[in-house]
């Protein structure tokens, strides 16, 4: 079972964590607050709920807002034997949904998260009445296209037998790099927030999870598939400064029945961080 390093949650909100036990004994850790509809955020490749901590505030006066890590990434236990792909993700999300028998919500989702939020509304059928998907991670290459040293990183950490070892080297100034790309204006990144991600890198089990998680592209990628079948308003945003193409944002947005698409100006790929106020007042236009 996961001890979690509770300080940096505490940096930031006066709200304490929050466990949700599934159905096979492990825990998703999770934070709830706020009044108004349910709201469910759903974070990025590499990070935990605390990604969403300039984005909460913003929009606790009007929903209800749950942000969970999910599993094996935070604080979430880390389960020998378990897989990361789409569907192991998927399969979390929905569950918590139920479990917490949540109606009326909105699910909203950046990178990895993103795709969450449009697969889980199909499956969540009536509970969800809405989605917000922002930077919706499911081309080829994702996080290679950050920076030059994500394009040397990522494929060692993806490699059989070097994969391991190259995950199991992960440290703050690798960490930093390959985030920081992913945003227009790196100064936006707080260095706290690295020393939380590094933090949780040091976890038993971490490098795997984290080693996992880098390989699942191509099962994000394949849950492209699915978007015809989703029927909810999505509101899609892409930044000016993400990594995705033009033919990638068209690809998903012609693929999704119920879609419209905004573009934020000045934001790399994770925007809830970097573009906070711009990505809550999307949310907030019901």
């Amino acid at each position: 079972m996961s001890t979690p390093d509770n300080a940096y949650l505490a940096s930031w909100t006066t709200d304490k964590a929050q466990w949700f036990t599934r159905a096979d004994g492990s825990r998703l850790r999770y934070l709830v607050t706020g009044d108004g509809p349910p709201l469910v955020l759903l974070h990025t490749v590499r990070t935990q709920l605390d990604y969403f901590q300039r984005l909460i505030p913003l929009l606790a006066g009007s929903y209800r807002v749950y942000a969970l890590d999910l599993p094996g990434m935070g604080w979430s236990d880390i389960v020998v034997g378990a897989h990361y792909e789409h569907d192991d993700l998927l399969a979390a999300v929905v569950e918590f949904v139920n479990g917490l028998e949540l109606t009326d919500a909105t699910l909203a989702g950046e990178s990895m998260g993103a795709v969450l939020a449009l697969t889980a509304s199909v499956e969540l059928g009536k509970r969800v009445v809405r989605v917000v998907s922002s930077n919706t991670y499911d081309y080829p290459q994702g996080l290679e296209r950050a920076n030059l040293l994500a394009r040397i990183i990522i494929p060692s950490v993806r490699a059989p037998i070097i994969g391991p070892t190259f995950a199991a080297l992960e440290n703050r100034a690798i960490v930093k790099g390959i985030v920081s790309g992913g945003f227009a204006d790196p100064a936006r990144l707080p260095d706290a927030f690295i020393d939380e991600l590094v933090r949780v890198g040091g976890r038993k089990g971490y490098s795997r999870v984290a080693r996992a998680i880098y390989r699942n592209l191509p099962t994000l990628i394949a849950a492209h598939d699915r978007y015809g079948s989703i029927t909810v308003p999505v509101t899609l945003i892409y930044t000016t400064k993400d990594w995705s193409r033009q033919e990638d944002r068209v690809k998903t947005a012609r693929a999704i029945p119920s879609a419209s698409v905004i573009t934020i100006d000045d934001a790399g790929h994770f925007c809830a961080m970097e573009r906070p106020r711009q990505f809550a007042d999307v949310i907030l236009q019901r």
